[in-house]
């Protein structure tokens, strides 16, 4: 039986054991240019350089070329009306398709907008006349601006001919006949039907996550390489225990990420004025259990690192799949059973799911439940791990440190000196 002093005692023993080792943690990160790289540079960094590269939102003056067989007042109020909205510029008149496919080929536009011959003709004659749009699809955004603008002219042009040869009397029975249902379009949870609205959310949370893995496993890879090279390290009495070593090191990566974490998903769309619809109770909430799922996880996969830069292998080529599997970029619903299995392994894809919902659509905590449990169940397993990870590692020190000591003649067999409460 364990008496009350002594119980208290082991508590205040273990709470000082990790303080110190979150103490000397932090001491680390700081004295490591690569972690502090990771750490501190690259969350502040990437969130300004993707938000200025999309802050634009959407498209604007996508070059075209126009090919315009009909030569007619028709003709050239169409262009004119396409060339003087932001959707379209028109940068050239070419004589044939010919010519116009060159100017793509050379990359001068994005786009080829050809009016036949008849156009004009079958217009005065009350028939239906057809515009030709051609896009470059390799870059899917010039060819959902240079359709969606084409597209509305022809309605607006069509609305105005169609009054020309009506004869009504007033605005109003000109509404009616040309829009007898009358439709609104409202771009839901992004006004700007934008690219940075839809994209940044999830890149802000997924840097979060990568980052944390990056400087945890550069932390560790160098602890190893010290340990790899240095005689006779001593092993402190303060790391006599797996789950202060845990709790003092994820202190220390937690202390520094809820900052990066304020910064990221708070000041970042405030500056560039992306939507932002979020209860900060509920955010709190929220990334305490992502933080921490993070942490954890890094934790685990720390042990795969050898050296420094092997983390960098590791995890660098993840992001963009990670990304795609979150089911932001592309509908988790067309993602296949497995992979989505996969993805339920990362922290972010939970993470991701539940900001945009709590930023861009003003979701609470009870919306995001399913996302909310599943990172409190990441963080319980991966904490395990990281503390079974962390015990192999400190029994292969100990089994190190008395080899050497032995081989030196300064002591007994190393298995009889093994740890037994590491």
């Amino acid at each position: 039986m364990i008496d009350r002093e002594s119980l208290i005692g082991r508590i205040q023993e273990g709470f000082h054991d990790m303080l110190y080792i979150w103490a000397s943690e932090m001491k680390q990160v700081f004295k490591d240019e690569g972690v502090l790289i990771f750490f501190i540079l690259v969350p502040i960094l990437y969130p300004l350089l993707y938000s200025w590269a999309y802050n634009n939102e959407v498209v604007e003056d996508a070059p075209v070329v126009a090919v315009d067989h009909s030569h007619s007042s028709l003709s050239r109020d169409f262009l004119r009306r396409c060339d003087a909205t932001q959707g379209i510029k028109i940068v050239a008149y070419a004589a044939d398709m010919e010519e116009a496919k060159e100017v793509m080929r050379q990359q001068g536009a994005r786009g080829i907008i050809y009016i036949p011959s008849e156009f004009s003709d079958k217009l005065n004659r009350m028939e239906q006349a057809s515009i030709s749009i051609y896009t470059d699809m390799s870059g899917i955004l010039y060819y959902k601006q240079i359709l969606l603008t084409a597209t509305n002219i022809s309605l607006d042009m069509g609305t105005d001919l169609q009054i020309m040869k009506l004869g009504n009397y007033t605005e109003r029975e000109d509404e009616v006949s040309t829009a007898p249902l009358q439709y609104v379009d409202v771009p839901m949870f992004n006004p700007a039907g934008g690219y940075g609205s839809f994209l940044l959310p999830a890149v802000l949370i997924l840097i979060l996550q990568q980052t944390l893995i990056l400087g945890i496993g550069l932390s560790a890879g160098t602890a190893r390489e010290n340990s790899l090279h240095e005689e006779l390290i001593p092993i402190s009495r303060h790391y006599n225990g797996i789950f202060r070593i845990v709790f003092g090191k994820s202190m220390c990566y937690f202390m520094i990420y809820a900052v990066m974490a304020a910064y990221l998903t708070l000041a970042i769309p405030h500056l560039f004025h992306f939507p932002q619809l979020l209860h900060l109770k509920d955010l709190i909430c929220i990334m305490i259990p992502y933080l921490l799922a993070c942490i954890f996880f890094g934790m685990t996969l720390s042990a795969m690192v050898r050296y420094r830069e092997n983390v960098i292998l590791l995890i660098v080529f993840t992001s963009l799949p990670l990304l795609f599997l979150s089911g932001i970029s592309w509908p988790g619903s067309a993602i296949h059973g497995a992979w989505k299995g996969i993805s339920y392994l990362f922290p972010s894809t939970f993470g991701i799911n539940a900001f945009v919902k709590m930023n861009n659509m003003g979701a609470l905590l009870n919306d995001v439940h399913f996302e909310y449990r599943a990172l409190w169940l990441q963080t319980g397993i991966y904490f395990f791990m990281a503390c079974a990870v962390y015990r192999h590692q400190i029994i292969l020190s100990h089994k190190h440190y008395l080899e050497k000591k032995y081989n030196k003649g300064e002591g007994s067999q190393p298995s009889e000196s093994l740890p037994q409460n590491a």
